[in-house]
């Protein structure tokens, strides 16, 4: 006679299908794709004959190397130092002479403004506001992408970003993301928008919205002046025979901190706002090959660098406007921006900032190339966008203005994990076609930008340390 088995209510039985769902369906699906792979290469051996070749496999000798779980990510993260080395450093020259010739044109339209007899508040607006916010950020934007996209898109045509995506597949499938988020990262480091966009290789709905959302934790061409002047200020300047080592080390750090966030902030939402379970991802690694020198150009400058420049610009002229305005125009005794920053002060002092350099961000947000001209102005009370003559000048003026070392590194923190910039929005929104994921790209890495320095904050001042 059969026992009787006791009834389970639905709830036990679907949690259990949940579990086994779990434990095997990633398997499952990696499996089935293993065993149709490995069919069509007995397939393969079968039916054709291949004559002995004593040579040496070139791709497959380096791809050993460039996959392999020892050297691989070393490799990658030299590769990605070599190109930033060449990007900060190459970029410098062309910077200062294309913002040379720009201001030197911007003196021109001074005086074109002055014999018009045109009033000193369209000058301002126009001239110092809008035109000399335009030459900030092309100047500091331009050559920048100009290198890093050429060089990016060398990797691709070359066949090595496969190769990246490959060894960041298991890493990112245990957050539950894609392995080609990866890429879409790399593609961040020279613009945010540029990596929004190449969202576009992943196929997968869910993880295409996980890749958009956390491309803004690493960090962009925008945000790298800031963080390698100050750096170079207050970190590499305390060890002056290693600063060149030093802040090269910080910057790495601060690149791999982004990354871990992001990979966090992946997990968080793929078992939040979008569960579900990582596709399996069919790479094919191609051959390495010479890339094709004409199509780099092409892909590099019109697409990626002329596209993101655009946007940036249309973005930035009604912002340039709107600042000269607030640091002008006067509320008693001060102007607006003096009367917003000291509002927002208290609140600034508990994520260890200041009202002016809070201040600062917003007002970059329509492009954070702007970030450390607005807060020079601010401090010196100029009333346009400001350069400085030397980093000493700057320190200087940073001092005397309440900055210590806990000012700097969230400074560094808050500008690494700190909202998209209005460029990144806008490309966002034409991505997703929605409002509500375009302001959750702009909500989570706020939250994340605040906590992070109030929670280092009350840290370091509970003990004592500053």
């Amino acid at each position: 006679m059969c026992s009787m088995i006791p009834p389970r209510s639905l709830s036990d039985i679907c949690g259990e299908a949940e579990c086994v769902k779990g434990s095997t369906l990633n398997s499952l699906s990696d499996q089935i794709v293993a065993d149709i792979f490995g069919n069509a290469e007995q397939i393969t051996k079968q039916v054709i004959l291949k004559k002995a070749n004593n040579r040496i496999n070139f791709d497959q000798k380096l791809d050993d190397l460039v996959t392999s779980q020892w050297f691989g990510y070393p490799l990658m993260l030299l590769l990605l130092a070599v190109i930033f080395w060449i990007t900060i450093e190459g970029a410098n020259i062309p910077s200062q002479f294309l913002a040379s010739q720009l201001f030197i044109f911007q003196d021109q339209l001074t005086l074109w403004f002055q014999w018009s007899g045109a009033p000193d508040w369209v000058h301002g607006v126009l001239v110092l506001g809008v035109y000399r916010t335009l030459a900030w950020v092309v100047s500091v934007m331009l050559p920048p992408m100009a290198i890093f996209f050429p060089l990016f898109t060398l990797l691709e045509d070359s066949g090595f970003l496969p190769r990246i995506a490959f060894n960041m597949d298991h890493i990112f499938k245990r957050a539950k993301a894609c392995g080609k988020q990866s890429l879409t990262m790399c593609m961040g480091f020279g613009c945010n928008a540029a990596g929004v966009t190449s969202c576009r290789i992943i196929d997968s709905p869910r993880e295409r919205l996980i890749a958009i959302l956390t491309n803004n934790f690493v960090p962009c061409n925008g945000r790298f002046p800031t963080l390698i002047i100050v750096t170079s200020i207050f970190i590499g300047g305390a060890i002056a025979s290693y600063s060149g080592l030093i802040n090269a080390l910080v910057i790495t750090g601060l690149i791999l901190l982004g990354i871990t966030v992001t990979l966090l902030i992946s997990f968080l939402l793929s078992n939040t706002l979008l569960k579900g379970e990582p596709s399996s991802m069919v790479l094919e690694l191609p051959s390495y090959r010479r890339p094709q020198i004409g199509a780099v150009i092409y892909r590099s400058i019109i697409d990626r660098t002329i596209f993101v420049l655009r946007r940036a610009i249309i973005m930035a002229a009604p912002a340039g406007a709107v600042i000269w305005i607030l640091a002008n125009v006067p509320i008693g005794d001060q102007n607006i921006l003096t009367t917003v920053a000291q509002t927002l002060n208290p609140f600034a002092q508990l994520i260890g900032l200041d009202g002016f350099i809070l201040m600062a961000f917003i007002l970059g947000l329509p492009a954070n190339e702007i970030v450390l001209p607005i807060l020079i102005m601010s401090y010196l009370a100029t009333g346009n966008l400001q350069d400085f003559a030397s980093v000493e000048e700057l320190r200087t003026i940073l001092v005397n203005n309440g900055w210590t070392w806990l000012t700097a590194i969230n400074v560094m923190l808050f500008s690494l994990l700190h909202w998209p910039c209005a460029t990144t929005l806008l490309t966002t929104y034409k991505e997703t076609g929605s409002k509500k994921w375009t302001f959750l790209s702009f909500l989570i890495p706020t939250l994340v930008g605040f906590s992070a320095c109030f929670i280092l904050t009350q840290a370091v001042r509970l003990l004592g340390l500053v």
